[in-house]
């Protein structure tokens, strides 16, 4: 965690309370720190207060809420690519068919990749694309990416968890997701992004209190959204550790974070290929890449590699 995270949680404790709750001053605060760590997430993404910001656990978590929100059929088809980590490729299979978008041998795919994907047969509900791989650190030309779907009025969710502590989020994205733990924030908050309408119609994906305007033994009146999503008691610690890990982020600036991942990113691809017997994965020129890399060594187990 970032040491000004796990302060800001210490400061916090005494004033942990229920949230949405009760009356009291407690929590009151607890309530008002809840919906100022929301407000934080949501200009973090560059978003307006027309969009919603979703308070779950993790990126799973937020697209497996989406998945259901989405209200897709068997024979929706949402478009995905191969190099996506599981939250972006098991949550689909369960409710719609998934349409890939391949990539090269160096795990890299480009714009013209996506558009022939986008034109193979029916049109997508859905295109669900990483911001950047947790395996090579390589980023997608998301903005072309985006463009190029929305020409097919094809929404686009962008799973965000490996690219919001490292660079801006796509504010052009219908959907986006990510982690706190990612951010340096513990606690387990994660975030779901996108048009309010999306969530206005139909049940919400959990049923519990908080959601509801109106309980009988029969009957049931959700309440608007966020809170429509977000039954039970929410993770109050997280959002106040989120809040915190967006203002250092903030306070850091993108080009100083840029600059450090740059250098990092440098020096680690140069020291590995420097290594004999050591093969680095991915694509071989990676400017601007994140400082990620995965190898293997000749002869060698993965797992003993690992280990050692």
């Amino acid at each position: 965690a970032l040491p000004a995270v796990a302060d800001r949680v210490s400061e916090f404790l005494p004033w942990y309370s229920s949230v949405h709750r009760g009356a009291g001053w407690k929590s009151q605060l607890a309530t008002a720190a809840y919906e100022e760590a929301r407000a934080a997430m949501l200009a973090f993404a560059g978003r307006p207060d027309s969009d919603v910001a979703i308070i779950c656990r993790n990126t799973t978590e937020a697209i497996n809420h989406l998945a259901y929100r989405l209200r897709l059929r068997p024979d929706d088809v949402v478009l995905t690519t191969v190099v996506e980590h599981h939250a972006n490729l098991l949550p689909w299979a369960r409710l719609a068919t998934r349409r890939y978008v391949e990539c090269g041998r160096d795990g890299t795919f480009g714009l013209d990749e996506v558009a022939a994907a986008l034109d193979a047969g029916g049109r997508p509900r859905l295109l669900a694309i990483t911001g950047a791989s947790n395996v090579t650190g390589w980023m997608p030309p998301l903005d072309g990416i985006i463009a190029a779907a929305h020409e097919r009025d094809v929404p686009v969710l962008v799973d965000a968890a490996q690219l919001a502590p490292h660079r801006p989020l796509p504010i052009e994205a219908d959907f986006v997701a990510w982690s706190g733990h990612k951010m340096y924030a513990p606690f387990g908050a994660g975030v779901l992004i996108g048009p309010r309408q999306a969530f206005v119609e139909g049940d919400p994906f959990l049923a519990g209190g908080g959601a509801v305007d109106l309980v009988d033994l029969d009957e049931v009146v959700w309440t608007d959204p966020p809170d429509r999503e977000e039954a039970g008691s929410p993770n109050l610690l997280g959002a106040v550790a989120l809040h915190a890990a967006i203002d250092e982020l903030n306070g850091l600036g993108w080009d100083a974070i840029r600059g450090h991942d740059d250098d990092m990113t440098r020096r680690l691809r140069q020291g590995l290929l420097g290594i004999d017997g050591v093969g680095l994965l991915g694509p071989s020129a990676q400017p601007g890449g994140l400082p990620v890399a995965s190898f293997v060594v000749e002869g060698m187990s993965h797992a003993l590699v690992a280990a050692r």
